[in-house]
């Protein structure tokens, strides 16, 4: 098989890493890539939103399938255009892809089949929703009902921060055209899982469960960000609790989706919340999540290149998928200032250090004729190592964190710290 990588993040340097592992995958291509995936594979200098582009690189290539990391261009409709240029891909289709491109609409489609989840109002009226949130008991969430890079939700403790946040998503635009409209939501207390599943639009084949770290300090201090680190599994997450959120949450909306027609062949990943209530869903992607799959892959024993050709064919086994019972955790190392402003362009040092089983995946470097590897982004690598138990693969972790540097680089140094606690 040659397969095409769409994506240039962390997230995509795991999934080539993985399937660069299968004895079915002739050759890989990366588009655009990075750093990272330029070790592994030829990278393509195309941007992930660049659609024809990717059609036109995909058939002169002859690739068999093509495999969308990012979500913006599945909302795109990306797999659409590939499907009808007549080469298989994974992702759902722009219709499926709504499911994370509106949260009014993932909302809608869990009221109708039933899924648990908090209770909402959408509105695309910033007058509205300021009188509307003036009625509410605090803390609330606001969200930017479209794509926000996994930064759109905001936890309000008052009137005024609502507000602010309102004001900056509508009128300020800080999140663009994603904040046209917004979803207020009622606050829900427990703990965060993230379970994300294969699926061919019937069948739904879970993942291993896993925790990720969405604040940039320790203690779960400091601005949200797209994730700062992850570990799989929660002790809190059993198996039972994984095939009650398949049964109730993940089955439901897949199978709504084929039953209005919108067809949905690729990963379903569903953010929930565990309380003494039950399961809730807080949000649902489409897509692969960054960094939660840099930990999920490494946890994987079956062929990846198999398991996404199947979900593509109408035609996956969800008992055939093998994991692997060690533990992973992984820890993003970012660019100083980051979620904010950050400096591009600085050099790396380490790259080759790690331990030999250790991963180190590249998602914000770029080459550079005179310096190497350098910076380029916000959130530069992530490093992962498994274990045999959440303490082993933590302390296995930050023994090759302290490997690398770059100037300016910060982490958080409790990624699953709780866990072991």
């Amino acid at each position: 098989m040659k397969i095409l990588v769409v994506g240039g993040g962390g997230r995509e340097h795991a999934l080539v890493w993985k399937l660069a592992q299968s004895n079915r995958v002739e050759q890989l291509f990366a588009a655009p890539g990075n750093a990272g995936t330029a070790r592994l594979v030829e990278n393509i200098p195309l941007a992930a939103t660049d659609i024809d582009g990717l059609v036109k690189a995909a058939t002169t290539r002859k690739c068999d399938l093509v495999v969308v990391g990012p979500e913006v261009p599945l909302a795109m409709g990306a797999i659409d255009s590939l499907h009808e240029a007549g080469i298989p891909a994974f992702g759902p289709s722009r219709a499926a892809a709504r499911l994370e491109a509106s949260k009014t609409f993932a909302h809608e489609i869990m009221k109708k089949c039933n899924v648990p989840a908090a209770e909402f109002r959408s509105f695309d009226s910033f007058v509205e929703a300021r009188d509307y949130v003036a009625q509410l008991s605090f803390p609330v969430v606001v969200k930017a009902d479209g794509l926000a890079a996994g930064k759109g939700a905001i936890v309000v403790e008052s009137f005024a921060e609502a507000e602010t946040a309102l004001r900056d998503m509508m009128e300020r635009r800080v999140f663009g055209e994603a904040g046209d409209r917004v979803v207020i939501e009622e606050f829900l207390e427990g703990r965060e899982v993230s379970l994300l599943a294969f699926t061919d639009g019937v069948n739904v084949a879970p993942m291993v469960p896993v925790c990720d770290c969405k604040r940039a300090f320790d203690n779960d201090e400091g601005p949200n960000t797209g994730g700062m680190g992850c570990y799989s599994p929660p002790c809190f997450f059993d198996s039972g609790l994984v095939r009650e959120a398949t049964d109730t949450v993940l089955l439901p909306v897949v199978r709504a989706m084929a039953d209005e027609g919108w067809d949905y062949r690729g990963v379903i990943y569903a953010g929930l919340m565990v309380s003494e209530k039950g399961i809730r869903v807080l949000e649902f992607n489409v897509r692969f999540g960054d960094p939660e799959t840099q930990v999920i892959v490494p946890r994987l024993e079956s062929d990846l290149a198999e398991i996404l050709l199947s979900c593509v064919e109408g035609r996956l086994e969800p008992a055939a998928i093998r994991w692997t019972d060690r533990c992973s955790v992984g820890v993003v190392l970012a660019s100083g200032g980051y979620p904010g402003p950050y400096r591009d362009g600085v050099p790396i040092s380490g790259l080759d250090s790690n331990d030999a089983d250790v991963a180190l995946f590249h998602a914000g470097t770029a080459l550079n004729d005179n310096l190497g590897t350098v910076t380029h982004g916000g959130r530069v690598l992530a490093v992962v190592a498994t274990g045999d138990g959440i303490a082993d693969a933590r302390n296995r972790v930050y023994r090759n964190v302290a490997r690398v540097s770059f100037p300016g680089m910060m982490y958080r140094s409790d990624i699953a710290l709780r866990e072991v606690a």
